[in-house]
């Protein structure tokens, strides 16, 4: 449980790659992914602020359209919170995963919440 859920401007994060498309499951579509994000934000009474969908671009490394938007949006203060359905939504290269929770994240005081992980 999320205390004082007000105080978070929630950014979620959205990613399949063509890869993924028949390897993952149907569990894995964008749609499914926006839907677990969507009702973790309602029960935790989370206001969010934008949707991030990088729809087909791989998760092995980060030049994704959305994602560099959702750094621009942390940079600039308007999420504080970045939700994803999982950790290898974020990324599938471990490394900058890591550089992104335990360094980038934390330096601009953002929450990072991997719901199934």
């Amino acid at each position: 449980m999320i205390t004082n859920p007000a105080e978070y401007k929630v950014g979620l994060y959205i990613r399949l790659s063509d890869e993924d498309d028949g390897i993952e499951t149907q569990s894995e579509s964008v749609v499914n992914q926006q839907k677990i994000l969507n009702e973790f934000a309602r029960r935790e009474r989370l206001r969010v602020v934008d949707t991030y969908i990088d729809d087909g671009w791989t998760g092995t490394n980060f030049d994704r359209p959305s994602f560099q938007r959702l750094v621009r949006d942390i940079e600039a203060g308007r999420i504080n919170m970045v939700v994803t359905k999982d950790l290898s939504r974020l990324g599938r290269d471990y490394l900058q995963v890591g550089m992104y929770t335990e360094i980038f994240f934390p330096e601009h005081d953002v929450h990072f919440i991997a719901v199934n992980d």
